[in-house]
């Protein structure tokens, strides 16, 4: 093995050969673009436990790039990892060529959607109704894709951009498979009392074929929104991030490193969103996931009303 191959915010990657990688998922979390420097429990398995949860859900759509939970036979953790903090966060996966960009599908105006609607009334490129209100459902789900920065924030791109990136024939093949792979899990979410607003999704070409590669679904890469607690015009209660960001906001924080020190309030009731997340869409018991610890005692879960800012 050779080693560390990459390191993310969240995700530490390891070459196993040179067909296969191993993706270690932290407890890290990021918000506008910078890792805190308080873990949230847990999150990396759920990130995990989302991810498996929504592949064996999605292979009919796209081959994904993942062959198993575990390391390896014989694979030695490096120096300052715990072997024992390994299982449940584990993914050997398929090396991709992966696209330079981000397949960002829409379902709703929030984040920087509505801040593009509410200044022009387009988004990507696309004229929109007139009149929507922030958090509004969009009349179709609409592909937005955005450029992989290195550093800092994404940009948003327009779909002709996308093309002269990867051409037309990939463009419209990645296209049509992330809005199908978007409307699957909201339909799926949806059924139980989810919205997913938006999601991103990381595709690639094994073999010649685009594969679903990294987080698919997660709390991470979408906006969970509980469907009681929706109302357009507003900003609905999440259980994804985004509590942590308006958390964070509230500080007055200029988002720029480093990031003021996370009460464990805040730590806690994020933790709490992600394993809720989780059993609320999968319908499965987090504390079943390899590693998992049982939830902190009073850990704030949104359900139909909004958590407000701490």
């Amino acid at each position: 093995m050779s080693g560390l191959a990459a390191s993310g915010k969240v995700r530490d990657i390891y070459q196993v050969d040179d067909d296969t990688l191993l993706m270690v998922t932290s407890d890290r979390v990021s918000a506008f673009d910078v890792v805190m420097a308080e873990p949230v429990p847990d999150k990396g398995r759920v990130l995990t436990a989302f991810t498996s949860f929504w592949l064996e859900r999605t292979g009919d759509l796209a081959p994904g790039h993942l062959l198993g939970l575990e390391p390896p036979s014989g694979w030695a953790p490096p120096p300052g990892i715990d072997p024992g903090d390994l299982p449940g966060r584990v993914m050997l996966v398929r090396r991709a060529e992966m696209l330079p960009v981000e397949c960002v599908v829409r379902g709703y105006l929030a984040g920087s959607a509505w801040a593009e609607y509410a200044a022009t009334g387009t988004l990507a490129g696309h004229q929109l109704p007139a009149g929507l209100r922030r958090s509004e459902r969009l009349p179709e789900p609409i592909f937005t894709p955005a450029t992989k920065a290195t550093s800092g924030h994404d940009v948003n791109i327009t779909y002709a951009q996308m093309v002269e990136a990867v051409g037309g024939k990939l463009a419209g093949e990645a296209r049509e498979l992330a809005l199908e792979l978007y409307r699957r899990g909201a339909a799926l979410a949806g059924e139980r009392g989810i919205i997913v607003a938006d999601t991103k999704f990381e595709l690639g070409l094994i073999d010649g074929r685009l594969a679903i590669c990294d987080e698919v679904l997660t709390p991470d890469s979408s906006r969970f929104w509980p469907s009681g607690g929706w109302d357009p015009g507003g900003i609905p209660p999440a259980f994804d991030k985004q509590p942590l960001r308006d958390w964070l906001e509230s500080t007055g924080w200029d988002k720029t490193p480093p990031p003021p020190t996370l009460p464990p309030d805040v730590v806690a009731a994020t933790a709490g969103r992600y394993v809720e997340a989780y059993e609320r869409v999968t319908g499965r018991s987090f504390a079943d996931w390899p590693g998992a610890h049982p939830p902190a005692g009073g850990a704030d879960r949104p359900r139909d009303a909004a958590p407000g800012a701490r």
